[in-house]
């Protein structure tokens, strides 16, 4: 008996991980197929460099050029670590309207003998590559060009990848929740995706305090996981000493890590859950295979 169920999930996670990796490549071949090789490359390197220009010529403006201060580097690192957040949530959202509206396939994938939940999740971790690149670029860009004191050999590297390894879960668990209330929402949902992201980037801490917003929206910050994992992955780059916003000054590493992987773990559950729920009343309501022509 034990056998046998060891065999049955091993063959589950078998083919969970096969639909994974081959929906990743699949995202990955749609991102990088409109362009040449070359002209692709230039594009994943101008497009980072013209949000973070932006940011730096407001920061420049509001402290009279002041980048040498210590804020700067934390507050230049919230940018270029929340853009992996816009790409994994965007994109896993955005697959489902890809898929049902511009592929027509995704009766096809939510109805053939694959994992449905790791095919979106793949779809996600090629717009997050996209993401991280970005990232790179400007990250970069800040340590050859303003004083960033980012060093490689002074990172936290076991507070930073724990917080990366953990924290992603989450923003893909998110992005997941998001792509299956797509799957029954029949009009106008490409953005929804982009948003949420746009509208977490308020509530997180990414470029300013929690404190400068209302209570109402403090609260709803200190509740998502994005907060804490931007907080962990910055520490880890800038070290300990480190000029940092004063709202989660109070929380050491270690409690940073622990309401991170709770929150996390949340935002999985719920995930499994929205998305076992949309599939099913999709294909109960036929909006599986719906054509909208949107």
């Amino acid at each position: 008996m034990r056998s046998s169920l060891a065999a049955f999930f091993s063959a589950r996670n078998h083919r969970a991980l096969r639909t994974f990796l081959t929906a990743t490549w699949l995202g990955w071949r749609q991102e990088a197929s409109w362009a040449s090789a070359p002209v692709f490359a230039l594009y994943l390197i101008l497009r980072p460099l013209s949000s973070v220009l932006i940011l730096v010529v407001m920061y420049s403006v509001i402290t009279d050029g002041a980048l040498e201060q210590p804020i700067f580097a934390y507050i230049y690192l919230g940018n270029a670590l929340y853009i992996l957040v816009g790409q994994l949530v965007g994109g896993i959202s955005m697959a489902v309207v890809e898929d049902r509206e511009h592929y027509q396939m995704m009766k096809q994938i939510h109805t053939a003998p694959i994992n449905g939940y790791a095919y979106m999740l793949g779809r996600g971790i090629a717009k997050l590559l996209l993401g991280v690149i970005s990232a790179l670029v400007i990250t970069g860009v800040g340590m050859l060009f303003f004083p960033l004191p980012l060093h490689p050999a002074a990172f936290d590297w076991p507070l930073l990848i724990t917080s990366m390894a953990v924290g992603l879960t989450g923003i893909a668990a998110l992005g997941v929740i998001i792509g299956a209330l797509n799957m029954v929402i029949p009009r106008h949902i490409g953005s929804i995706g982009d948003a949420v992201a746009a509208a977490l980037f308020l509530f997180t801490g990414a470029i300013f305090p929690l404190d400068v917003l209302p209570t109402w929206m403090q609260s709803i910050g200190f509740a998502l996981p994005i907060t804490y994992w931007l907080e962990a992955s910055r520490r880890a780059l800038l070290g300990p000493d480190a000029a940092r916003f004063p709202t989660l000054a109070h929380f050491d590493d270690l409690a940073l890590l622990q309401v991170l992987a709770l929150g996390a773990l949340g935002f999985v559950v719920v995930s499994i859950v929205v998305y076992r729920w949309a599939v099913y009343r999709a294909k109960a309501n036929d909006l599986i295979d719906m054509d909208t022509s949107y």
